[in-house]
């Protein structure tokens, strides 16, 4: 899978190990930054990102900073994107089942590095439930309009 993976200077360091943990994996990963720790506006990375996943560059994307909410709402700006702050796997699971998300958002101060490993594998591996929740996602996707 092709995925598409930010964060901000308190995302960083988890960025660096799940970039390198999901090419490990077999995916195929484009990192959109930042080079580094120095403090920079989550915003501007988590447009690159949702970007991405919204002009089908990538399947995928992955955001990580502080908490992952402050991701989570700027990805959600760009239509087309379904963005999730995600802290546990039984919620990567349903994320996935129930809103088709394609960007997950992920904390780097509050979640273990093993954890979020574990999120990314439910994320990339649970499909679309589809049934009763297609015409729940349209919905959502109609608000845009």
């Amino acid at each position: 899978m092709r995925i598409s993976i930010a964060s901000d200077h308190a995302g960083f360091e988890q960025k660096q190990v799940l970039a390198a943990y999901l090419e490990e994996c077999g995916h195929e990963v484009i990192d959109r930054g930042p080079e580094n720790d120095d403090r920079v506006d989550y915003p501007d990375f988590a447009y690159l990102v949702a970007r991405d996943v919204a002009d089908g560059e990538v399947e995928r994307g992955v955001l990580v900073c502080g908490t992952g909410i402050g991701m989570a709402v700027a990805a959600c700006k760009v239509d087309g994107i379904r963005a999730v702050n995600i802290i546990n796997t039984e919620f990567a699971a349903l994320c996935r089942e129930h809103n088709d998300a394609n960007v997950i958002t992920l904390s780097g101060r509050f979640v273990d590095e093993a954890t979020n490993k574990a999120i990314l594998d439910v994320f990339l591996t649970t499909a679309f439930g589809e049934g009763r929740h297609t015409g729940r996602v349209e919905k959502i996707m109609a608000l845009e309009a």
